[in-house]
């Protein structure tokens, strides 16, 4: 935790954070396995479980790291949205 803290706060200039209110356990665990700072240093993420909330604290150098940033989270999310919908179906 504390390697990653360090490497977030590189990222001082662009931050968003973004708050999930239900499947938080199964989101949780789904990005557990995901790469939290991005390769070319530019951009991270950490995940933090509250008592009824996910929170994704974003830190991105500049405006298209972050955008990149917050585009594989939502993308992530919307494969466990569709995923989960198709299992309800059945």
């Amino acid at each position: 935790m504390r390697l990653k803290n360090q490497l977030l706060t590189r990222f001082l200039q662009m931050g968003h954070a973004i708050i999930i209110k239900k499947n938080i356990n199964d989101l949780k665990q789904l990005f557990g396995a995901e790469e939290k700072v991005f390769k070319n240093q530019r951009a991270g993420y950490e995940v933090i479980k509250e008592k009824n909330k996910l929170v994704f604290k974003v830190k991105a150098r500049d405006s298209t790291a972050l955008k990149a940033v917050l585009n594989s989270i939502t993308k992530l999310i919307s494969v466990y949205e569709k995923a989960e919908r198709v299992i309800k179906r059945k």
